[in-house]
């Protein structure tokens, strides 16, 4: 357990609505839905006094991606109904504070921040005028082993960079990152998977005795939705083989998985939301035992009704705050986030973001810039605006000498004005092959100093044609 609750400091797609189910599955929609409504009703009771959910060392932001797969909008949830002290407004307040999340962060705790910003309809790059929870990702990024964020060791930080970085969209839905990021990532992802199909939290990747290690219910799930939200489909020969791993764990008796720390509601929790996030329907074929039972089965067993909390242990008298987070995300059929729901307060929009940068704050933007050559470099360039946009000229010259870490660009020609980019890190255009940059996921275009960049705006820049 104490383990468990370790990953869920360190670290955290799009939700898979189990709507409609098989004839054979065994927890209809009605109980799914009471399942629903109930645990909704627990978390809300986990929220402070002040409308906080999350505060210093372990606490319950976990709620907003439940939340989100439940169907509830974080801005909806209020102590008492006092709307000036609702979820999504205190925890935008918290995360916007310059000592968050302490004096010696890890990437986790940005990674984590992302996926339950974005549940609760927070833009996770646009917090506030110096909060960009995604150039505060990319500032882990290994240059020395590319695909990895944070230390390598920890593999679980490089699972939630591509759950974060991957499943945190725009607003307008569009995927931020570009693809030679997620192909690095996925790279790295592949490269961890043990010999039994499935992965566990520490580095596996060029060892042989890790790699023949016994993986753990948790990680495979949460890495198997990693591969999924970068792109890659169930299909695919990692994702069977992970599939396989999960079946091979199933208890005929119970539907749960038998976890390396024996059957919780945890570790069943993110298998299941693996399996959501990868669109594989936990209810049905592989994950039907010949008992007739399921994972969702055993999830909602643990839930005290009308109560709404979940259990750890089957064992267990009381409900817990993680396994009730964990169990009602996977049984609404969510996978690491969920895209925000339209609140029911009236005026309340879906999303809340920084809108402009502020003139004299000191902010972040992420940047990628690509050679074409296999040599990725990602950063955060941290820069003071002087007016409420700046231009990609500017964003490249900090990133000279303001960029984590360093090394992402080292010249740029032209070095003033605001004419197309020629020469980038001493490699030149050359006929078609020329540099250009692309905002938010948007269409590579040719790259101009001149170019706007936004409060928040996700860059990367390639070589190419």
């Amino acid at each position: 357990m104490s383990r468990r609750c370790a990953l869920t400091v360190a670290a955290a797609l799009g939700a898979f609505a189990l709507t409609t189910l098989p004839a054979a599955a065994t927890s209809t929609p009605a109980q799914i839905a009471t399942s629903k409504t109930n645990g909704v009703t627990y978390l809300k009771s986990l929220q402070a006094a002040d409308g906080s959910y999350a505060g210093s060392g372990l606490s319950n932001e976990w709620a907003f991606s439940a939340f989100a797969a439940a169907g509830t909008a974080a801005v909806d949830v209020a102590p008492g109904g006092d709307t000036s002290k609702n979820a999504r407004a205190v925890y935008r307040n918290l995360l916007s504070t310059s000592g968050w999340p302490s004096s010696s962060p890890v990437v986790t705790d940005y990674e984590r921040a992302t996926l339950n910003a974005y549940a609760a309809g927070i833009d996770p790059a646009r917090v506030s005028a110096s909060r960009n929870l995604i150039a505060d990702t990319y500032a882990y990024w290994q240059t020395a082993e590319a695909g990895y964020f944070g230390p390598s060791a920890n593999f679980n930080g490089t699972v939630f960079a591509a759950l974060a970085l991957n499943g945190a969209k725009t607003q307008s839905g569009q995927t931020r990152i570009p693809q030679a990021l997620r192909d690095a990532i996925i790279t790295r992802l592949r490269a961890n998977q043990h010999n039994d199909g499935g992965w566990n939290y520490s580095k596996a990747e060029g060892n042989a005795t890790q790699l023949a290690a016994a993986s753990d219910i948790d990680m495979t799930g949460a890495a198997m939705a990693a591969l999924c939200v970068s792109g890659v489909p169930n299909t695919d020969t990692d994702n069977v083989q992970a599939k396989a791993f999960l079946k091979s764990k199933l208890i005929a008796s119970s539907g749960a998985f038998n976890s390396l720390f024996g059957v919780n509601t945890d570790s069943n929790g993110w298998a299941v939301s693996g399996l959501n996030a990868c669109g594989i329907n936990p209810q049905t074929g592989d994950f039907l035992t010949a008992q007739g039972k399921t994972p969702v089965d055993f999830l909602i067993a643990q839930q005290f009704n009308p109560g709404g909390g979940f259990k750890y242990l089957p064992t267990d008298t009381s409900p817990s705050a993680y396994a009730s987070i964990d169990g009602l995300r996977a049984v609404a059929g969510g996978g690491f986030t969920s895209t925000p729901p339209l609140p029911a307060t009236a005026g309340a929009p879906q999303w809340v973001s920084q809108g402009s940068f502020t003139s004299g704050t000191a902010t972040k933007l992420a940047l990628t810039v690509d050679d074409g050559a296999g040599n990725l470099k990602v950063c955060s360039v941290t820069l003071t605006p002087t007016g409420s946009t700046t231009t990609l000229g500017a964003v490249l010259d900090a990133a000279v000498s303001a960029a984590t870490p360093s090394g992402c660009v080292t010249a740029v020609t032209p070095s003033s004005g605001t004419g197309t980019i020629t020469s980038l890190n001493g490699k030149a255009n050359s006929g078609s092959s020329t540099w250009k940059a692309s905002i938010d996921g948007g269409a590579f275009t040719s790259a101009a100093r001149g170019t706007t960049v936004n409060v928040g705006d996700t860059i990367a820049v390639r070589w190419g044609a």
